[in-house]
């Protein structure tokens, strides 16, 4: 466990005040942690994990079947947040439309950082983690909209290796899709506490945990963070990696930090902090109820 987190806001590209982003992001993990955890991948695979499981369970939202996560309790309120029914996307386009609005780019997560190629990932394909822990693409299923990652990186420069972001974006039909995807990341971090990402990438000793609206967490309707050790082909390791997900009604937004030769982890946690609050106020300005 890293030092205290305390709550302080963060301002996203509407410009809306945002409570307590650094908790979901780094903070969650003070709350309490389990072995275990996920990423994105080198080649556009993004963090998300709703619909189909490698295994085959059924998509997300559904009845709950032996071994199906079952989420927890609900807890009473919520961010002060209405969505109107009629900016909900219905459709695939709609979808990616909001998508395409909220993910982070380069810019939101401070000074010098650029897009890397590929810049986005498939919006008809997300990542699964198989039964041996490694991540692959598949279709979207029926449950999911569209899934998109943009991907940035802050270069190498005066000695210092580079700090490489993902953000990714999953529009889910209904409310409940986006629950169960946040109820499977976490049963997921128990299974698979090392990660292949790619065939050069891994991820090693992760810790995850969550938070629901009002334990700590003041931005988001539930949220997951993951902090653990990133090892690379092209830039060694261990490095430090963060990732955090946080879910607005039927949106979920995630942020992916990976480091390098003589990156701090405040740095890397300032860039997750940032993405994750501009994204959390984004989906409220593209959905919120005209006051």
């Amino acid at each position: 466990m890293r030092g205290s987190a305390g709550e302080f806001g963060v301002y996203g590209r509407s410009g809306r005040w945002r409570h307590g982003a650094a908790g979901l992001v780094v903070g969650v993990l003070l709350t309490g942690c389990s072995g275990g955890g996920g990423t994105d991948t080198e080649d556009a695979v993004d963090r998300a994990k709703p619909g189909t499981t490698a295994s085959g369970a059924t998509d997300a939202g559904s009845e709950a079947k032996g071994g199906d996560p079952t989420p927890g309790p609900s807890v009473s309120g919520g961010p002060d947040f209405t969505p109107d029914e009629s900016r909900i996307p219905r459709t695939r386009g709609e979808a990616l439309r909001l998508a395409r609005a909220v993910a982070a780019e380069p810019g939101r997560y401070g000074p010098g950082y650029v897009k890397r190629s590929p810049y986005e990932s498939d919006p008809g394909s997300l990542a699964v983690l198989d039964e041996d822990c490694v991540w692959q693409r598949e279709p979207l299923p029926p449950s999911v909209l569209t899934s998109l990652t943009r991907y940035s990186e802050l270069p190498a420069k005066g000695g210092k290796g580079p700090i490489r972001i993902a953000a990714t974006v999953v529009v889910h039909r209904e409310v409940d899709d986006a629950e169960w995807e946040m109820a499977r990341t976490l049963e997921e971090a128990l299974r698979c506490p090392e990660q292949q990402l790619s065939g050069s990438e891994r991820i090693t000793g992760l810790l995850s945990a969550g938070l629901p609206f009002g334990a700590g967490n003041f931005s988001s309707d539930d949220a997951v963070s993951e902090h653990g050790e990133y090892h690379s082909d092209e830039l060694g390791g261990p490095h430090y990696y963060i990732w955090g997900q946080s879910r607005l009604d039927q949106v979920t937004v995630s942020v992916v930090g990976k480091g390098s030769k003589g990156r701090t982890e405040e740095e890397i946690d300032t860039a997750v902090t940032e993405g994750t609050g501009d994204m959390l106020a984004e989906v409220e300005s593209e959905l919120e109820a005209s006051q």
